[in-house]
């Protein structure tokens, strides 16, 4: 049976999901709502893999949401890993018997569904209301502000990174290559924590930051986050702008040779 917090994790996995629906084999794995491990490639098994390789200690419990049927493959591999819901669009047939031969474990099939238009919640003695964060940012929204462009690789990072961040609860960082969430810093009250911690995250599950790409969910106030990031091996940032200080970080990006894409969108998920 679902429980509450089963519940809001699943929401949350179908949320983001939902911006990888129709492209290239999908997995994302969540805990308490943020990603732990999301990639792409060019099949499920591989995607999974790789997913799981980002953070397989916080994998362990998890909620898992793919984009494509389940085959018996992945199916042989997700069966080694403890976890409580599995979303996908379909399972193939040989793959069911293998995922329910575990007990305590929630198989959901994922249909077709509306997004509700608000996001409600509770207040003190009330509610508050606003309009859902139903947009993400592409490449043709990104703009360059830095004397070098991000490389076409780099933009296909940006705009996976990006995706993941809007959907990670703020003040966050994600740090990501092309098809792979590396590292993500989740919740921290600055935005300089949430890249240390990617970064000693990355770090410690052994990946090397050469050459990826960070995404940022709301404005940088100072340069250091660009500084430290580049120091760390980060190539190009995504960003929505609008400090009074932009000049500082786009001025630091110039002088380190990195490459900054500017959305004007800010998500900044509470």
């Amino acid at each position: 049976q679902l429980s509450y917090n089963n519940l809001v994790d699943v929401d949350a996995a179908v949320q983001l999901m939902r911006e990888f629906v129709g492209g290239p084999p999908a997995v994302a794995i969540l805990k308490h709502t943020n990603a732990c491990g999301v990639a792409q490639a060019d099949n499920l098994h591989t995607a999974y893999a790789n997913a799981l390789a980002c953070d397989p200690v916080s994998a362990f419990g998890g909620v898992i949401i793919v984009n494509q049927e389940v085959d018996l493959a992945t199916a042989q591999e997700l069966n080694k890993l403890f976890f409580e819901v599995l979303i996908a669009p379909s399972f193939a047939a040989e793959a069911l018997p293998v995922l329910q031969s575990k007990k305590n474990r929630i198989l959901l099939l994922q249909k077709p569904v509306e997004f509700p238009k608000k996001q409600i919640k509770t207040l003190l003695n009330g509610i508050i209301e606003q309009d859902a964060d139903l947009q993400i940012e592409t490449a043709p929204d990104f703009r360059t502000v830095t004397e070098s462009a991000p490389t076409a690789d780099e933009v296909a990072a940006l705009e996976f990174a990006n995706k993941i961040c809007k959907h990670t609860k703020s003040n966050t960082i994600v740090l990501a290559r092309p098809g792979q969430l590396l590292a993500s810093g989740v919740g921290q009250t600055s935005r300089v924590d949430a890249l240390r911690q990617a970064i000693e995250k990355a770090a410690s599950f052994g990946f090397d930051l050469k050459g990826a790409v960070m995404a940022s969910d709301a404005f940088f106030p100072f340069p250091d986050c660009v500084e430290i990031a580049a120091e760390a091996g980060v190539r190009a940032v995504v960003q929505p702008g609008g400090s009074i200080k932009d000049q500082d970080s786009i001025d630091a990006c110039n002088r380190l040779g990195m490459a900054m894409v500017l959305t004007g969108v800010r998500h900044f998920k509470h």
